[in-house]
């Protein structure tokens, strides 16, 4: 999943627009965290699913924003 995916989601529940920046420009728009948003941190549960057998049952993350009480006004 992509932060851009992320993002969009979430303005669109704000009913905001987005736009993209570009990665040197990440750090100055986004702070201490925008240093994190070129780096490949891609993640998995495959191990976790493996190890454990566990099996996710709950929304997905752009579900959970598209439906979650996050936006609640």
């Amino acid at each position: 999943m992509t932060t851009r995916a992320i993002a969009e989601a979430i303005g669109q529940r704000l009913g905001l627009p987005t736009s993209s920046v570009a990665p040197d420009a990440a750090a100055d728009h986004f702070g201490w965290i925008g240093m994190f948003f070129g780096l490949p941190m891609a993640a998995s549960s495959t191990i976790t699913r493996h190890k454990l057998g566990w099996t996710p049952t709950g929304p997905t993350l752009l579900e959970d924003i598209a439906d979650g009480p996050y936006f609640a006004v």
